[in-house]
């Protein structure tokens, strides 16, 4: 499939497509919540490792999270300091999360902000994603858009060209990622930012 304009991708994924765009660490595969079981089967990814939901603000993203008042206090305070950025909270997920983003718990729900201007378009348009790296599972992560299209024929992924002379679109890095627990965060994934157990 060829690579496809930005309209193009955002008709597509509110079709039930899976899609694929740069963000601010390595570009995403993405869907719509309700169809992350097709991120699953493309990427041959275990059930045992969830799909994080991306949002292009914190207002998108607060609906799929349950919590209490002081709990809200705290969680805006470190993504008032952090988001948009290569941060991603496991946090306690609502009744509007799918199970199928994370089907072994699907009590949890990992969530992002990417700093990228071209993610947050998309994602204003589309609304929360269901996001993962875009490789193979066990595979690392895909850096090229063109070098997706190949590998994953099936997906619908920007055109290179409306991102010029870029090869890489992000650090290259995965995301931090923190998890609320009721002692604090628990850190479950080392990555740029340097979040401590107790902020």
């Amino acid at each position: 499939m060829p690579n496809v304009s930005q309209q193009e991708l955002i008709t597509g994924a509110k079709e039930g497509k899976v899609i694929s765009f740069p963000t601010d660490t390595v570009p995403a595969l993405a869907a719509l919540p309700e169809s992350a079981s097709l991120i699953f089967a493309t990427k041959k990814r275990p059930p045992d490792k969830p799909l994080i939901l991306m949002g292009s603000s914190s207002e998108a993203i607060w609906k799929y999270v349950k919590g209490t008042p002081e709990e809200f206090r705290i969680w805006e305070k470190i993504v008032n300091k952090y988001w948009p950025g290569q941060l991603t909270l496991v946090l306690p997920a609502s009744e509007l999360v799918p199970q199928g983003i994370n089907p072994l718990d699907p009590s949890t729900i990992g969530v992002r902000i990417p700093n990228s201007i071209i993610a947050q378009n998309i994602l204003k348009q589309t609304g929360c994603l269901a996001t993962t790296s875009a490789n193979l599972s066990g595979e690392p992560p895909i850096e090229n858009l063109s070098d997706i299209a190949l590998i994953f024929p099936d997906v619908l992924v920007l055109n290179e060209e409306l991102i010029k002379n870029q090869k890489k679109y992000g650090s290259g890095l995965p995301s931090t990622v923190a998890k609320w627990t009721n002692r604090g965060w628990e850190i479950l994934r080392q990555g740029s930012i340097q979040l401590t157990g107790n902020q």
